[in-house]
């Protein structure tokens, strides 16, 4: 093995230790990398990612303020999936982070007409990326599912990646200046 003589400073990010398909979660439960739990978490990440793009496209700054606020809950979503030993975490999702959700999307769902039909995605930059964050939120909860019907995540936590989809809808629809509707 090659001798390391780098400062902290200096310092790679890359360790070698998942070079063989394997990781470890947050508890030290070593996995391989295409177990549903690390699927899951990366698909969190992913959706997080997205969310900071989107927020560039956004002018009204409560939402922009609320979308910073649900990226930092999603490491706390992470990091519950990614632990076997929830009794290590300083917070878990709880049924008042649904709660949150759950008034959020009604307080932004009384600033337009809730629509009876489909519409087409991405009327704007800002409704296009939301509606990504939307699409990669849903993925991420079709992940979550075998986990939960294992018995190994919350209901809450299911529950608040579910409502997560639907706000990224009202919040598409808000931003949305003029959409085409699908009538089939």
């Amino acid at each position: 093995m090659k001798e390391d003589h780098r400062t902290p400073e200096e310092m790679v990010v890359y360790t070698r230790t998942g070079d063989g398909g394997k990781t470890n979660l947050y508890d030290t439960t070593n996995v391989y990398k295409d177990e549903p739990r690390v699927e899951a978490y990366g698909t969190i990440d992913e959706l997080n990612s997205f969310i900071g793009l989107a927020k560039h496209y956004i002018t009204d700054a409560k939402t922009t303020s609320l979308l910073h606020e649900i990226q930092r809950k999603l490491f706390d979503v992470g990091a519950e999936l990614a632990t076997v030993d929830l009794s290590i975490l300083k917070t878990t999702i709880q049924q008042e982070d649904v709660d949150f959700l759950e008034d959020t999307i009604d307080d932004y769902l009384k600033t337009f007409e809730t629509p009876s039909y489909f519409i087409i995605p991405g009327d704007n930059k800002a409704s296009a990326h939301l509606h990504i964050c939307r699409t990669v939120c849903r993925r991420a909860e079709r992940l979550m599912v075998p986990l939960y019907k294992h018995g190994e995540i919350s209901d809450e936590l299911l529950k608040y990646v579910n409502r997560l989809s639907d706000l990224f809808y009202a919040l598409s629809r808000f931003v949305e200046e003029n959409y085409e509707i699908v009538e089939f």
